[in-house]
């Protein structure tokens, strides 16, 4: 293998970041002359190198120095299994153009497997992306099952649960978790989850293979809140517990310390544990999830973060 020269790994990633910039995020080469401050022929070069490279086959094939530098130096700090960090939009810190490829990709390599595999998911928005971003496949051999439901007290229904979309994109078995997200009361919980096929969703869930989830933040905006299922006065009440974030509803504080609280006490969600050979990975970035992500990472709860570059810093840089 010819080892390339510091210029010429240079040229690569800039190649690489201009062909991002190009095909993931939608930007015109003029638009990434200004971000990469080059000219409109510099930038209209490096995106025909991505693509005689071969660095650009419809995802980003080529790991940006910097990201390889952030992925691992989060990996060692928090003891991953795996991190992987994608380029973010230089204008956009928030965005989260790349996790849904990232994510999918990541999914992909799992299903790959021939011998028969259990996938738990979570839901919300960035993991529903990723499944849309799945190739159609055959996965008959696996299994996908739910690690809550998505029902809200009145009945109502998140149209984030992700389960049964992905089972139509692979053709596998699936398991959704026919529950509300928070019961009502502890008791109402333990009814609920003793009913034999909750019961065997459950432990499916818990014994899974691979599990992909996502990181909900709790300040005003938070999604738990606005999709329904935490009222004001709940949520409130867990930013005064000193709540920073959840994972499939469960609520922990900066630390990643679980609270001693009424939402944790009623929530149905599969717990997560840590098996050193099973992943356990999440999906999340922007500014607005920064110290859910860390809480998350500090928990011990995760073992594998996919995230972006701006939040990747963010997240060095506080810990």
């Amino acid at each position: 293998m010819v080892k390339l020269s510091n210029s010429e790994i240079r040229k690569l990633d800039d190649a690489a970041r201009a062909g991002w910039l190009y095909y993931v995020a939608g930007k015109t080469q003029d638009e990434i002359a200004r971000k990469l401050n080059v000219s409109r022929q510099s930038a209209q070069r490096m995106v025909a190198l991505s693509v005689s490279q071969g660095l650009i086959k419809v995802r980003l094939d080529h790991p940006i120095g910097k990201c390889m530098d952030l992925a691992e130096k989060i990996k060692t700090r928090f003891n991953l299994q795996s991190c992987e960090v994608v380029p973010s939009d230089p204008e956009n810190s928030d965005s989260t153009i790349g996790l849904a490829q990232a994510g999918a990709a990541e999914i992909e390599r799992q299903l790959k497997a021939l011998d028969p595999k259990v996938v738990a998911l979570g839901t919300g928005r960035v993991l529903r992306s990723c499944v849309d971003e799945l190739k159609n496949m055959d996965c008959e051999q696996h299994k996908i099952v739910a690690m809550l439901g998505n029902m809200t007290l009145d009945g109502s229904a998140s149209p984030y649960d992700v389960v049964v979309r992905m089972a139509e994109h692979i053709k596998a078995k699936h398991y959704p978790m026919p529950l509300p997200v928070l019961p009502r009361t502890k008791e109402e919980r333990i009814q609920l989850q003793s009913q034999h096929s909750v019961a065997n969703n459950l432990e499916l869930a818990k014994n899974a293979d691979a599990t992909f989830v996502g990181v909900g933040n709790l300040g005003f905006n938070s999604p738990i809140h606005l999709d329904g299922f935490l009222n004001q006065t709940e949520l409130d009440d867990l930013q005064k517990q000193g709540a920073v974030g959840e994972l499939i509803s469960w609520v922990y504080d900066k630390n990643g310390q679980l609270l001693d609280c009424a939402i944790n006490e009623r929530v149905a969600s599969t717990p997560l544990s840590i098996n050193p050979e099973k992943p356990v990975f999440a999906i999340a970035a922007g500014e607005d999830k920064v110290f859910s992500i860390l809480g998350a990472l500090r928990s011990k709860m995760i073992n594998g973060l996919i995230t972006n570059e701006y939040t990747a810093e963010r997240i060095l840089s506080l810990d």
